[in-house]
Order: C-alpha cells, then structure tokens, then sequence
C-alpha cells in the first residue's frame, strides 16, 4: 500500500470517494481509494478502484504498484488466475527497479503453483534469481 512520508495513508476512504465525485477523471484518486479499500479489507472495491485507476492511465510508477497491490488483493480473494495476469503486467512492463522486478516473478510463481503449474513456477523462480544474481554483478 502506498503510504506517505508521515506513515499514513493518502486520506480515508470517505474523503477520496469525495474527491473522486468532484473529479472523476482522477487516476490517482481512484488508486488511492484502492489503497483504503484494501487495507481496511474491502477486497472486491479494491480491484474495482485499482482497475479503474489503470484504465485511466497513471504514472509508471503508481502503475507497477497497482498491477501488484490489485494482484495481491485478486490472491487473496482466490482469483488465482487474475493475480498471473497482474504480476505478468508488471514483468511485461519490466521496471528498472530490480526488487519489484524479482518479486513479480516470485509472485507469480506462487501463484502458478497454486494452480498446480509446478513447471511454470519453477520457471518463474528460476527468472527471480537470475534477476537477483544480474544485480548483484552489477553492483
């Protein structure tokens, strides 16, 4: 969940559902509001705020967090099958960022084994380490 500096998160749920009636067209808001809904369990409204947010366009970085807190949220709801597709969104997309790149694969492999895919999570893990042992060549 995306927090602010201070710790806490961007406004209740109430006051970013009023914002969002002032300015539909918000991204951002519909992500936050996502972000309420899902630390206070509200797994349905979540992924409907989240997938609203994404439609709308956000910035890379708002983007990659919400295909993995929508996926997170999709796990826990036991769509197993939405949760792939989140994580495999953000792998597609590939951020420069090596740990969000890594726990996608990690992510998704967990998922696949839930499903019984034993070969594609292995897969998955295989590519989460080679991520992992890329950066730290690197460094």
């Amino acid at each position: 969940m995306m927090k602010d500096a201070m710790g806490g998160y961007r406004g209740t749920e109430l006051e970013i559902s009023r914002m969002i009636l002032d300015q539909p067209g918000n991204a951002e808001g519909w992500f936050n509001r996502g972000n309420a809904r899902s630390s206070s369990c509200n797994w349905a409204g979540a992924v409907a705020d989240y997938t609203m947010a994404l439609k709308m366009g956000l910035r890379f970085r708002e983007m990659i967090v919400a295909y993995g807190n929508r996926g997170m949220v999709r796990a826990k709801m036991g769509d197993m099958v939405g949760a792939i597709e989140d994580f495999s969104a953000i792998i597609n997309l590939h951020p420069n960022n090596a740990r969000l790149y890594r726990a996608a694969f990690r992510s998704r492999a967990e998922m696949k084994e839930k499903r019984g895919d034993a070969a594609g999570a292995a897969e998955d893990r295989r590519m989460a380490e080679q991520v992992a042992s890329e950066t730290a060549t690197q460094q």
